[in-house]
């Protein structure tokens, strides 16, 4: 298996099928908040997370859906878009509140990357709660050709998406059984994000805390348990995967 890490969906290469050398599956990371906040939604009993990248395109399709069964989550700039139900946080998505709905998600960042793979064969979402299932899953598929995308901030790297793409990979490693599962870096970014994890591995919240869009989660208010939740390395055994173009869920 050689995994390659891109830092942002503007970094990711045109996709082509797997018999043209393209990717046979990828996973999507934005570890402050999106891809969080879609596993534990999930966790929690969502039916499934429906995911835009443009509001406008959310709003049609969520006002086709039953309103009971429906909600809608949109994030900007890490603020809660104005007259939505839900925002961009692990810690809002509880039971009681998101089983059986459906959740129409658009954020700043992660439902851009999203889009970005939308046509690779086996889609998944990744954050450090669920980092070892993930890996698990891509073995158990017998992957050969892996993207890593990471959301990042309006096109620029983010170091916390990098952190946990690392730890998607060490995990990987670790489960392989050579020589049908043989783990490799595909580049150079994979490479620094696996050194990037070593580093870390030990605080992650401290890592995530420092990141440009951790300082700026810090200026918009408290987001301690957001923190906490999303630094709880392999918290979670639940896989998000796209079922159909757009939709994710439970696995």
């Amino acid at each position: 298996m050689q995994i390659s890490y891109f830092h942002t969906s503007e970094a990711v290469p045109p996709v082509r099928p797997p018999s043209e050398g393209g990717p046979d599956a990828a996973v999507v990371i934005d570890v402050l908040r999106a891809t969080t906040t879609i596993a534990w939604s999930l966790r929690n009993g969502a039916e499934a997370i429906e995911a835009f990248a443009d509001l406008a395109a959310l709003e049609a399709a969520a006002a086709a859906w039953p309103a009971t069964q429906r909600l809608r989550a949109g994030e900007r700039g890490g603020q809660r878009v104005e007259g939505y139900d839900l925002g961009n946080s692990p810690l809002a998505v509880t039971a009681d509140r998101v089983a059986g709905k459906r959740i129409f998600m658009s954020t700043t960042n992660g439902t851009r990357s999203l889009a970005a793979v939308r046509a690779v064969p086996l889609l998944v979402t990744a954050c450090l709660p669920n980092r070892t299932a993930v890996a698990r899953r891509l073995i158990e598929r017998h992957c050969e050709q892996v993207w890593i995308v990471g959301s990042g901030w309006e096109g620029d790297y983010s170091l916390e998406d990098s952190l946990a793409a690392g730890a998607v990979v060490s995990a990987a490693i670790e489960l392989a059984v050579a020589p049908h599962a043989e783990v490799g870096c595909g580049n150079d970014e994979m490479l620094a994000a696996l050194a990037l994890w070593q580093q870390w591995r030990h605080d992650t919240e401290t890592c995530l805390r420092a990141a440009s869009h951790g300082q700026r989660l810090m200026g918009l208010g408290n987001h301690d348990p957001d923190f906490a939740c999303c630094a709880a390395v392999d918290s979670l055994e639940i896989v998000p995967l796209q079922a159909e173009p757009g939709v994710l869920r439970a696995s």
